[in-house]
């Protein structure tokens, strides 16, 4: 399948123009059908087609690195673990396992730190010096159901105190309703409040019911002006799954083709493993090309991803698998 590289633009690099938005076009939302089977068929077999071996897998492991938003999202967060998930961030993998894989001097590192907005500040003066950006998630994050006026406020906030990119939850009711041109509006106002920090929409894929809501909703936020798509909160029975990525990878392809924006995908709650990242990363190449690998365009929201791929890439190195409690994350 080819070397995917280590380096690669970030997101805020300039490296690609923002999605500019489209004209709410309701022929396009209406036309999405989408072939559960199908989808479902293409993706079994994804794993047993596909297999990513040795020096290869560790260049792809490493690559899906700098793909990770490192995150913390729990009840119990603090400021002292957000500032040992920046320092993290900053060096994600032992010194002695990079120089054995010949990257010690690749500057390789997370592609963003995503916390509440009450970490922001605090993870913008960890990250200072570096190129890692902060990502909030905001907009009454996880149910999504604050005042609206309450919503574009918090997202102000968090771009005030620093943060480059927002993640905010859509309304589901608009969707599970059919109510389009109100989750238009909706994304138009959080992108509008984002200025010029990057907006990842998270549809919560596991509350939209059927896989031709998530298509529809996909498509929607993009003409909508959406940076990226995200398929959950995390939070959610349901997260993260190959066939509702694939529809939503679909509807990128679709997106693209008829406007030539290109959208970015992050999928987010459950992707745990090594095995499961590049089961995703072979999907995104297959799917998008080459081109949606880069962290501009590929982030996987996630915290203990980080330790499998630490514990592979060791492994790789000394032949042997290390204790989970030696790579801690914050």
């Amino acid at each position: 399948m080819g070397d995917t590289g280590t380096s690669a633009p970030g997101l805020h690099d300039n490296a690609i123009a923002r999605n500019a938005g489209h004209a709410l076009e309701l022929d396009w939302v209406n036309e999405i059908q989408v072939n559960r089977s199908a989808i479902e068929r293409r993706t079994s077999t994804l794993g047993g087609r596909r297999s990513v071996k040795k020096d290869a897998q560790a260049g792809w492991l490493l690559k899906a690195i700098t793909c990770i938003d490192l995150t913390t999202l729990n009840g119990d967060d603090t400021a002292a673990r957000v500032r040992r998930l920046c320092a993290k961030a900053r060096q994600p993998v032992r010194q002695d396992v990079l120089e054995a894989l010949g990257v010690a001097d690749r500057g390789i590192t997370t592609g963003a730190v995503c916390v509440y907005h009450r970490f922001v500040a605090e993870a913008v003066a960890a990250l200072d010096g570096t190129f890692i950006p902060v990502a909030a998630v905001s907009t009454g994050f996880p149910a999504g159901l604050s005042p609206h006026d309450t919503k574009l406020r918090e997202i102000e906030a968090s771009v005030a105190d620093g943060a480059k990119e927002i993640d905010i939850v859509v309304t589901r009711e608009h969707v599970l309703t059919g109510n389009w041109q109100a989750l238009y509006d909706e994304m138009r106002d959080y992108r509008a409040a984002c200025g010029e920090a990057h907006v990842k929409a998270i549809l919560a894929t596991g509350d939209l019911r059927t896989l031709r809501n998530v298509a529809r909703a996909s498509m929607v936020c993009m003409m909508a002006g959406a940076d990226f798509i995200k398929t959950s909160t995390g939070k959610e029975t349901a997260n993260a799954t190959l066939p509702v990525s694939l529809v939503m990878l679909r509807m990128i392809r679709h997106y693209h083709e008829r406007t030539g924006h290109l959208v970015g995908f992050k999928p987010a709650g459950g992707i745990s493993t090594a095995k499961d990242v590049l089961a995703y990363q072979v999907l995104m190449k297959e799917e998008l090309g080459r081109r949606w690998l880069d962290p501009d365009l590929l982030r996987f929201g996630a915290s203990s991803l980080l330790a499998d791929i630490e514990r592979q890439l060791e492994h790789h190195v000394t032949g042997r698998y290390s204790a989970f409690n030696r790579h801690p994350m914050a």
